[in-house]
């Protein structure tokens, strides 16, 4: 069926079907004529002729490091709400924490059919930076700041700061720092940055002894916390860069019997799902990862409708959730949706 012959079916014009496809204006009545037309013939207008037609794909290419990451599903699921609003297509490429995958993915927007893409990149190489400056199509930034470029983030330096200054404020005064990569500048460098503002604050010194450095997973988490306690076992708080790691260090210590808040108060960084249920529920830091999606995505439309508009940035703000971890006894908020 083409189009002439579904307005023809759905008693509209072909104008107000192609208004209706590309988000334009309509009556409530041709609107709900238009759908139930296309609810009971199933028709879709090509996308190779609306291409043709308006030289726009409506598709947007987000590229995301995990698939298995519940900050990324919440992310992807706020761009998701505001692509689906405004007729564009969602396409997705896992790139598993691989650097080499983000830069062949960027390399294929030089060939295939999409408006635009939001990378959720970890780590910016050289050759990212050539190939993004290379782009002629608008790309957003999502959970890192990217100078000169349009970004959303997060105060992942503010969060740690909290998260950590939370424990010290309870009196604990031999903090350790399970981090990742520094290479990453937001879960591994502005959070570590913050863990060191909090206790400069305090009056506490630095002692490199007392950190390390684990992958973003629960096991690396599990043995990098023996590593750092088994070298430091005099430590009576320790930050996390994320709660997955967290959580493999509170295995660790109930597989030890170290006593968790009573003998070492943990935090984090993230309000997942899996910290909220642990044997013992996390205090964590909550980052706005549902709205910052749907503000890259919004951020990305709007440069496609203006696309000489000045690079925007965003950072949002964030929320600490004491609980048991670090000896709160916080009411519980419900199910995270942001």
């Amino acid at each position: 069926m083409n189009i002439t012959e579904f307005a023809a079916y759905a008693g509209v014009s072909k104008a107000a079907v192609s208004r209706y496809f590309n988000g334009g204006y309509l009556s409530v009545e041709k609107r709900e004529r238009i759908a139930a037309a296309v609810e009971a013939t199933g028709y879709h207008p090509s996308i190779q002729a609306q291409m043709l037609r308006t030289r726009r794909a409506r598709q947007v290419l987000v590229i995301l490091p995990k698939l298995s990451s519940e900050s990324c599903a919440r992310m992807v699921e706020g761009i998701s709400d505001v692509l689906d609003q405004n007729g564009y297509h969602l396409l997705l490429v896992n790139t598993a924490n691989d650097s080499a995958k983000e830069i062949a993915a960027l390399h294929l927007l030089q060939q295939n059919t999409v408006d635009g893409v939001i990378l959720m990149a970890t780590i910016f190489t050289p050759e990212h930076r050539a190939i993004l400056a290379s782009l002629r199509l608008p790309v957003v930034i999502l959970g890192q700041q990217y100078p000169g470029g349009c970004s959303v983030s997060h105060d992942d330096r503010g969060a740690a700061r909290a998260a950590t200054a939370h424990m010290l404020a309870k009196g604990r005064r031999s903090p350790g720092f399970l981090g990742v990569t520094m290479m990453d500048r937001a879960a591994g460098l502005d959070r570590r940055r913050g863990f060191e503002d909090a206790l400069r604050e305090a009056g506490i010194p630095l002692r490199p002894g007392r950190a390390c450095v684990a992958a973003f997973n629960m096991e690396s988490g599990y043995e990098q916390a023996r590593t750092l306690l088994s070298r430091e076992p005099g430590l009576d708080c320790l930050f996390c860069a994320t709660d997955t790691i967290a959580i493999g260090a509170l295995q660790y210590c109930r597989s030890q019997g170290i006593r968790v808040p009573d003998d070492l108060m943990l935090a984090a960084v993230g309000d997942s799902l899996a910290g909220r249920v642990a044997y013992v529920p996390l205090t964590s830091v909550q980052l706005h990862y549902r709205t910052a999606g749907r503000l890259a995505a919004g951020m990305l439309l709007d440069h496609l409708a203006h696309p000489h508009a000045a690079p925007d940035s965003r950072v949002l703000d964030f929320v600490l959730r004491p609980r048991a971890s670090t000896g709160d006894t916080g009411e519980d908020e419900g199910f995270c949706t942001d």
